[in-house]
Order: C-alpha cells, then sequence, then structure tokens
C-alpha cells in the first residue's frame, strides 16, 4: 500500500528525471521557456508615443524599432491633460515588446496607487491598449478580433440605424409633473413609430432622472416599449440601483461609468444589470473590455457598447464585440469622425448590420497630415454647459 512518503519520494524522483532528461538534451534553463518569461523570439521594442489632442479627443500613435506602428484613440477626458498623461506613461512602456499587452496593461494600471482605477487612468490606457493589439495584429499578420479567439458571429449589429434609435433626456427635477412625464413618454412612442414593431427602442436616462422622476416614467411605458432604459442612475451608492430594479421591470442597461471588472462584478452580484453599456474606450480598452463580456456572460448578462469615439476607437470596440459571445447592440455615430481622417475596412448594411473588420491590426489607418490640420484648431470642451437646472442650480449628467 502506498503511503504518503513514498508519494513523496517517487514524486521527487519524476521531478528529478525530469531535470535530468533536460541536460541530457542539453536544454538549460538558458534555453528552457518556462524558464523565463522575456520573449526571446523577437527584438521588437516599444520607441516612441505621440499623443496628438484633436478637437475632443486624443489620437495616440506608438511606433517600434521595427517600423510597426499602432493607434489608439483617448476619449470623454480634457485632451491635453490626457495627452500629457499618456506621455508621461511611455517611461513605463519604453524598450518593451509591445505583444505583452496583459503584462502591459497591469504594469500601467498598478503603476500609480491614487490612480488606478479612475477614469484618466482608465480612458488615457485604453488608447495605449488600443495601439499594443493594433501593433500586434500587424505583426501576426491578422485582425485584431483573430486574436481575441476567432469571431463569435458574422457581423453585429449596430445603431442608430432605420430600425434601431435611441431617444433620452437631460437633468430632470426630482419628481416629475403629468406635462413632463408626458413629454418623455412621447418620445418613446414617436421612436416606436419610426423604427416600427420590430424595430429596437432604446432610452438613455442620462444618470440625470432622479429615482422617483425615473420610476414614474418607466411606470407610465410598456415593460416592452424599449430594449432597456440606459445609465438609470449615478454610479457610486449600489442600494439606489437595486431600489430601482425592485420597482422598474423593464431591463436596465448600467456601465458606461464602470470601468473595470472591479467596477462592474457589484451590479452582476447584486442583479441590477441586465445589460452592460460598457464602453472600449472608458474600460482601458480591449484587454479589459473582452474581460467584462466574460464576466457578463457568467451572469447572462450581454454587452451592448456605449461608444461615442471616431471610427478609430469604434473599430477597436468593434473587434472586441465581433468576438464575445454575449453581445446586443453596438453603439456608433459615423459624423464624429473628421472626413478623411480615419480610413476603415468595415461598413454598416441596410439591416443595420456592420461587417467585420478586413486588414490587418485594427484594419484602420490614420491621415497624420489631416490629424496635424485639425488639431490646429482645438474644440471648447462640452462639460461647463452641461448639468444646469432652471433655478441655476447644478445636476448629475
Amino acid at each position: 500500500m502506498t503511503t504518503r512518503r513514498d508519494w513523496l519520494s517517487s514524486a521527487g524522483a519524476f521531478a528529478a528525471s525530469g531535470f535530468a532528461l533536460n541536460a541530457a538534451l542539453g536544454v538549460g534553463d538558458e534555453n528552457n521557456p518556462a524558464a523565463s518569461v522575456t520573449d526571446r523570439t523577437t527584438t521588437i521594442k516599444i520607441t516612441k508615443l505621440t499623443a496628438t489632442p484633436m478637437q475632443r479627443k486624443v489620437f495616440l500613435k506608438l511606433e517600434t524599432n521595427h517600423g510597426v506602428t499602432g493607434w489608439g484613440e483617448i476619449d470623454q477626458l480634457e485632451p491635453y491633460v490626457a495627452a500629457k498623461l499618456a506621455q508621461s506613461l511611455f517611461e513605463l512602456l519604453d524598450g518593451e515588446n509591445p505583444t505583452r499587452i496583459e503584462y502591459l496593461w497591469q504594469k500601467i494600471y498598478r503603476s500609480h496607487r491614487d490612480m488606478r482605477g479612475g477614469p484618466f487612468m482608465t480612458h488615457t490606457l485604453a488608447g495605449i491598449d488600443m495601439a499594443l493589439w493594433d501593433i500586434t495584429g500587424k505583426l501576426w499578420g491578422v485582425p485584431v478580433y483573430r486574436l481575441l479567439g476567432g469571431p463569435s458571429r458574422d457581423k453585429v449589429r449596430f445603431y442608430p440605424t432605420p430600425k434601431a434609435t435611441k431617444v433620452g433626456c437631460g437633468p430632470q427635477l426630482f419628481s416629475g409633473t403629468p406635462t413632463q412625464i408626458e413629454a418623455m413618454v412621447k418620445q418613446v412612442e414617436g421612436a416606436r413609430e419610426r423604427v416600427g414593431p420590430d424595430g429596437i427602442v432604446m432610452f438613455d436616462a442620462h444618470c440625470a432622472m432622479p429615482p422617483p422622476f425615473l420610476i414614474q416614467f418607466a411606470s407610465a411605458i410598456k415593460s416592452y416599449d424599449v430594449l432597456y432604459i440606459e445609465e438609470p442612475a449615478v454610479p457610486g451608492n449600489m442600494e439606489v440601483f437595486k431600489r430601482l430594479k425592485q420597482h422598474i421591470h423593464i431591463p436596465l442597461a448600467v456601465g458606461e461609468q464602470a470601468r473595470t471588472i472591479w467596477d462592474v462584478i457589484g451590479y452582476l452580484h447584486e442583479g441590477c444589470a441586465d445589460v452592460l453599456e460598457v464602453d472600449c474606450a472608458h474600460t482601458g480598452g480591449i484587454t479589459q473590455l473582452r474581460k467584462i463580456a466574460i464576466l457578463g456572460e457568467a451572469y447572462h448578462v450581454p454587452i451592448a457598447p456605449h461608444c461615442v469615439t471616431t471610427d478609430l476607437g469604434a473599430t477597436a470596440s468593434l473587434h472586441c464585440s465581433a468576438a464575445v459571445p454575449f453581445f446586443l447592440i453596438h453603439e456608433y455615430y459615423p459624423s464624429i469622425s473628421p472626413p478623411g481622417l480615419v480610413q476603415k475596412n468595415w461598413s454598416i448594411d441596410n439591416d443595420g448590420y456592420a461587417s467585420l473588420p478586413e486588414g490587418i491590426g485594427l484594419c484602420c489607418e490614420v491621415d497624420e497630415a489631416k490629424l496635424a490640420e485639425i488639431a490646429k484648431t482645438p474644440s471648447k470642451p462640452e462639460w461647463p454647459t452641461r448639468g444646469r437646472m432652471p433655478d441655476g442650480s447644478i445636476a448629475d449628467y
């Protein structure tokens, strides 16, 4: 009968024989892939980062010593601050192998204990992450979604289209009058008439409808009038979301301001999220968006990515949406991209479905001369005009 001591002795002998075999074959630690995480198969290194504020966005370019470049987009931040932060973070990228995407993501994300998880860190990291995936796809000669396990679908549904639209509102009072509630209901009714009974209508509360107002509104429409209510409340207090979920019998979409798996898990665990409308440009890029999608899959909650980037950021998000199993619909506004700035290799058909990107990496090309020209004329920030109530007080938006 084998004893614990016998088993340990045999295990030790087996391990010793393995090392002896490696020695016999001439495989020492210097040639053993398991002995080091260093990539010994390539000499490619990151050599330069350029961050260009462009209107309300930042276009980020990573260069390597082998001439392969990658592009990413930073969105929804003060662009000049974001560009400076990206340039500062380059110290963590300089000389690194760009294909170690997960390692570099963790290296940057955890580099500063007081910035970890904050919007400036994750939004800026998103642009860097997109560029790393772009480089890696180009090196392997495949589109990024191939690196993510291949496409889970042949096409990706987008909105707005003639058969899918979203309406919403700005800041509202704490509780609504019949006239105010009816105005919100009329928006939904008008959208339903435009898309027909077989179309999709979504409602964006923009975190701007206080819970009593939102409960009144949701009670005034049928549970199937809208696909979901987006951003039902300001993040920060899960009890508010639990109260809304208790009173509202319409799917709730959350996550636009939930930037990591650690932000999302609470909504899923408490049953407050029916849809995750996370944003590739907010979450830290493709790397984190994919993890959030997988986390949602475990709870049977699909992603419906929020997206107000140019074609560059939208394409990065499209790659991830094409690859993950649990997906609902994707936001996209072509008018955000300045004409001629980004050359993309995908299109949307008459039924509102985007084709899969063709090419290598992100499958996008940026006209750098056009970028430099647009960057000369910065846009005024939009935040000073947001969140104003009739009495002059400040509201959430």
